[in-house]
């Protein structure tokens, strides 16, 4: 029968994957360096831990990326600030090297589709990933299938509002300066307070600017795609007690207009939802589907 290869491609590290799904995936990682350094690791990986059996990949890839199936560069990571890997074909690269079709979305995207196949989200129709770490980015399914657009959601760039007076940090987003990510991501939180997230305690004042900041950002989306479930991971998100702060604060900033305020808990399937996801992208490829690079 085969199995199927997963590329989660992160700004730091490519996990991937092989198997058929979470009970038998066999992962690796491998450090995000230059495109044909970290490319060729990952395909030699793959080759092997598969034993040349691969029917598909899937790849959920950090952005921004192309995912118009008629753009000369669909399967591009476009604008990213990394720019050793700026228009860097990158689902061409994999499905070159091995000759199998290629599934590709982002990062985010895959992680939501991980849960809603095998996690947190399962019977959930509309439902909403979101992960606060080196960047802030989302993915959302709604009535059961994946939010794609003009290109893909960004959510980590939407506009908040900002005190200065209370909060004078201008924001570190190369494009917005304080956009959400630029206000709440993880280099946004050390370049505030000096120091890495991981060595604020918890009951530095950081904490409440942050739940509050990501609770605006959460509010925007629940007025907008309105998900029953909202999940959120990455880094940051491994401050536990932030999960409260956050529903409580998004509860304040609702103020009883919606109907119901949905959940807001860690992906079920942990820090694997990336990886998984970018497999569930290569299995749920058609049959009919040859060697041209698929958006699912």
């Amino acid at each position: 029968m085969g199995v199927f290869g997963a590329i989660e491609a992160g700004g730091t590290k490519f996990v991937c994957g092989v198997g058929t799904g979470p009970d038998d995936i066999v992962t690796t990682r491998i450090p995000t360096t230059s495109p044909e350094t970290t490319v060729a690791a990952a395909v030699s990986w793959l080759r092997a831990e598969s034993g040349g059996e691969l029917r598909a990949v899937g790849i959920g890839s950090f952005g921004p990326v192309e995912l118009k199936r008629d753009s000369p560069s669909y399967g591009h990571i476009t604008s990213t600030p990394k720019m050793g890997w700026r228009n860097f074909d990158l689902a061409g690269a994999v499905r070159k090297a091995l000759s199998v079709p290629v599934a590709f979305d982002t990062d985010v995207n895959a992680s939501v589709l991980g849960e809603a196949r095998w996690g947190a989200a399962r019977d959930v129709e509309n439902c909403l990933y979101l992960t606060v770490g080196t960047g802030i980015g989302g993915g959302a399914i709604l009535s059961g299938r994946l939010l794609h657009g003009m290109t893909h959601p960004e959510m980590g760039h939407v506009r908040i509002p900002h005190d200065l007076v209370r909060d004078p940090f201008r924001g570190n987003c190369p494009y917005h300066g304080d956009c959400l990510e630029g206000l709440a991501s993880g280099p946004a939180l050390e370049a505030r307070w000096g120091v890495s997230p991981l060595e604020l305690a918890d009951d530095h004042p950081a904490w409440v600017l942050e739940a509050e900041y990501l609770a605006y950002g959460i509010a925007n989306f629940v007025c907008t795609l309105s998900p029953e479930l909202v999940l959120m991971g990455g880094g940051v998100m491994r401050r536990a007690r932030l999960f409260g702060m956050v529903r409580s604060e998004l509860s304040r900033l609702l103020a009883g207009y919606v109907a119901r305020v949905p959940e807001v808990i860690a992906p079920g399937l942990g820090d694997r939802a990336g990886v998984l996801g970018a497999l569930a992208l290569g299995l749920e490829m058609k049959p009919e589907q040859d060697l041209g690079l698929v958006h699912v």
